[in-house]
């Protein structure tokens, strides 16, 4: 997943002065390992709408949407103040583990939760309703459409760009610093717009 280049020690520091060669982690951009994955998700979800399984469309849904929901909120409002707080090289350390793992989970969960929630509105004839019902059909589509612009328009650029930056001899801390803060600054605020997307969700649930 990620591989981790030591540092040679200072010419200066003193034989046997019991100090460890400071690492530097090199992450990799696409954590191959998960690829398999994210491959099932996927076919499991073209299978379940080639099929029209409602119960299976239903399980994507939710788990997608849910998934996505508490990792917007848990990036925004907990991680990101928690990561403003450390080193700059325990926040390296960290990016250089977390961010591969992103670039194929946010996708995913994206993918999952509006391609079933479409086949789902399809099923139950939420298309179709008439106004004023209607206004909270189109309310949810345009709170996902700006989400989904954002997770991939916004994060997931943002999450490649400090990954490969990450990998050059000589990284520009402040350039992944900025990089790092649009991240967790726009996972916050997808999150917030994830509450909106579940007050609409629960109130079209109750019809």
């Amino acid at each position: 997943m990620a591989d981790t280049i030591a540092a040679p020690a200072p010419p200066s520091a003193p034989p046997g002065a019991g100090h460890a060669p400071a690492e530097r982690v090199v992450p990799a951009v696409v954590p191959v390992r998960g690829l398999p994955l994210v491959a099932i998700v996927i076919v499991g979800l073209v299978v379940s709408i080639a099929g029209n399984w409602h119960w299976a469309i239903d399980w994507y849904h939710v788990v997608g949407g849910g998934l996505w929901t508490g990792v917007d909120l848990f990036v925004g409002l907990i991680l990101g103040p928690i990561l403003g707080r450390l080193s700059p090289a325990a926040r390296a350390e960290f990016s250089a583990r977390f961010m591969p793992k992103m670039v194929l989970l946010m996708p995913t969960l994206v993918t999952m939760t509006l391609a079933s929630g479409w086949q789902l509105a399809r099923q139950l004839g939420n298309l179709g309703l008439p106004y004023p019902q209607h206004w909270w059909i189109t309310a949810s589509m345009i709170v996902v459409a700006v989400m989904a612009v954002i997770a991939l328009g916004l994060l997931e650029p943002a999450n490649l760009a400090v990954l490969f930056e990450m990998r050059k001899p000589v990284p520009d801390v402040a350039l992944i610093q900025k990089l790092m803060r649009r991240f967790i600054y726009t996972a916050g605020i997808t999150g917030l717009m994830q509450i909106a997307t579940l007050v609409i969700m629960t109130r079209i649930a109750t019809w």
